[in-house]
Parts: C-alpha cells; sequence; structure tokens
C-alpha cells in the first residue's frame, strides 16, 4: 500500500474521531461533561502536528491534523457558546 494512501487513512479515522462529541453537543447543546482545558490542548498539539506537517512537506499529515483543528476548534467554541446559555 502506498505510504500517503496509509496515512491519509489513518489520519481521516482520527480526524472524524471527536465529530461524534461535536454532533452531540450542537444536537444538546450540552457542554457539563466537557473540558475547554483538554480541547484547548488538543488543539495546540494538533496545530503543532500541522507545523510539522507543513515543514515536512507532508500532505497526510497536514490535512488529517487541520481537519481535526477545525472540528476541536467548532467544539471549543460551541463549548463556551453553550455553557454560558447553560448557566441563565
Amino acid at each position: 500500500m502506498n505510504e500517503n494512501i496509509l496515512g491519509l487513512v489513518a489520519g481521516g479515522i482520527t480526524s472524524v474521531a471527536m465529530l461524534p462529541q461535536l454532533i452531540k453537543v450542537l444536537k444538546n447543546k450540552d457542554v457539563e461533561d466537557l473540558s475547554w482545558l483538554m480541547i484547548g490542548t488538543l488543539i495546540v498539539g494538533l496545530s503543532l502536528w500541522v507545523w510539522y506537517g507543513i515543514l515536512k512537506e507532508e500532505l497526510p499529515i497536514i490535512l488529517s491534523n487541520a481537519f481535526a483543528v477545525l472540528v476541536n476548534i467548532c467544539l471549543l467554541i460551541a463549548f463556551f457558546t453553550y455553557k454560558k446559555k447553560n448557566k441563565k
């Protein structure tokens, strides 16, 4: 198997890992069990992977981690949006 295809498949699977959580949060508007610190730390780590991918010119690393960064940024925005609404 081509290593780029393997990288894209592996990265794609791990990148969508947080999608069910995001969908659940958006559907239920409940973020009580989420940690903003964990999400923030994950965003920083994934962003560093994107940077590493750029330096190494590795498209699978760049694409999969950039997508995961976007998903987790959406989750973080939802966290702060719904956290405020639930406290009222």
